[in-house]
């Protein structure tokens, strides 16, 4: 809308995104889970279908959905430090819905992905570059911003329509997997948030939190 070319996306020094607010999500019943599962399908999916290059300054922690996020940028740069990103729903008893398993897949190839996610492994920024999950690390949060405004800068100084062009044809792949996205695919998400020895896991999740504060 103000002309932009590029779209950084970063959070706070040593916290990209802690994920989804579990305290605030068990708050609520069936319905407004759906929906909020659905606002979230739905802002993976405006990053997946951006016409201009996103590229994800991951500042610190990114667990879950901070990590899910990064997922459906185009470029990833992750400070060092001791920090760590991942999926790690298998630990608190949820299963990683198709799109996003898809889009670890897409980065990291399918073993690698199946290990990750089997595992709800959170890895360290060496690792997560190791794994393909991250492309680039930086010495300090505020070098991970600039990195990731200086990889923009690299592909705005190429020829627009060829750019811009070649990117949308090569994810392709990543932003058809929303078409198929639907209700039959909240409902699994939303069952599996409900199931009684999830409920428990987070529970023990929420009294943990709490403990902390």
């Amino acid at each position: 809308a103000n002309d932009a070319g590029a779209v950084v996306i970063s959070g706070r020094e040593g916290l990209f995104s802690a994920g989804l607010d579990v305290p605030e999500l068990m708050q609520l019943d069936r319905e407004g889970m759906s929906e909020f599962w659905r606002q979230f399908f739905g802002l993976l999916e405006t990053v997946a279908r951006s016409p201009i290059p996103v590229a994800a300054a991951i500042t610190g922690h990114a667990p879950a959905g901070g990590a899910v996020l990064s997922l459906f940028c185009d470029y990833r740069v992750m400070s060092r430090g001791n920090y760590v990103a991942g999926l790690n729903e298998t630990q608190v008893g949820l299963l990683v819905p198709e799109v996003i398993r898809q889009a670890l897949i897409r980065l990291t190839g399918p073993h690698r992905a199946e290990r990750m996610i089997v595992a709800g492994a959170l890895l360290s920024p060496e690792q997560a570059q190791a794994s393909g999950m991250i492309d680039e690390l930086a010495d300090s949060p505020s070098e991970t911003v600039l990195a990731a405004i200086n990889w923009c800068e690299s592909l705005l100084a190429m020829p627009a329509h060829a750019m811009l062009g070649n990117r949308e044809l090569m994810r392709k792949d990543a932003c058809e997997r929303f078409d198929a996205l639907g209700e039959k695919q909240v409902k699994e998400f939303v069952d599996g948030w409900f199931d009684e020895s999830t409920q428990a896991t987070l529970r023990q999740v929420l009294a943990q939190l709490k403990n902390k504060s």
